[in-house]
């Protein structure tokens, strides 16, 4: 019987880390939850997709202004500052990424993964980055921004990454004693960084 296994990749934005963790799932055959991880908790818990997708690595207290949330759709899962909804939907997609965990080997990108599967066998936590001005070239490059729109967006986006996973967890986004592994993903580029954790992964996991 195979090994089953679980790796969390924790990303900048711009570093490539979700290209990575699909090469990843690639190259060992298995499955791979990003967005798909909305849809999953969404199913469960019976809300609206567009929920979780406001609530997206989102900490507490950055979602005060909800107005096209339906308070009487939502119920009691949102609070008067919007902080309950948050905390409600992580729990959900908690619930979600530990089902999942156990059921069968897979990468699961963001979303404290690596916080919540913290107790389970296995479980390779692995945080990409890279230099700014390599994310904002990989941003303009793919999003088709100019360079300050590209460098706000990169900023605006790891800061908010960083308040949702230091809020829900007792560690701190990018550092690397965080992590079993953390990689400058610009030395070796993407696919050669994939192939890099892989051996990392796989030398682990024959011993």
């Amino acid at each position: 019987m195979e090994q089953k296994f679980i790796i969390t990749v924790g990303r900048q934005y711009g570093s490539g880390g979700r290209e990575i963790g699909k090469k990843l799932a690639q190259l060992f055959g298995i499955a791979y939850y990003d967005k798909e991880l909305i849809q999953e908790a969404s199913k469960e818990s019976g809300l609206n997709a567009e929920y979780f997708e406001k609530a997206d690595e989102k900490a507490p207290g950055s979602l005060r202004h909800m107005l096209s949330m339906s308070w009487a759709s939502l119920g009691s899962t949102v609070g008067s500052d919007g902080s309950l909804c948050n905390e409600n939907i992580f729990k959900y997609q908690s619930n979600v990424i530990q089902r999942i965990a156990h059921e069968h080997s897979c990468v699961i990108v963001g979303r404290c993964a690596d916080y919540i599967l913290r107790d389970l066998p296995n479980c390779f936590n692995i945080f990409i980055q890279a230099p700014m001005q390599t994310r904002v070239e990989r941003i303009v490059n793919a999003e088709g921004i100019d360079v300050k729109e590209a460098l706000e967006k990169a900023e605006k986006i790891n800061k908010r990454r960083a308040a949702y996973y230091n809020f829900y967890t007792d560690k701190e986004w990018g550092n690397s004693a965080s992590y079993h592994l953390s990689i400058d993903s610009s030395i070796l580029g993407a696919e050669e960084t994939a192939l890099f954790i892989k051996r990392f992964i796989d030398l682990k996991l024959s011993k």
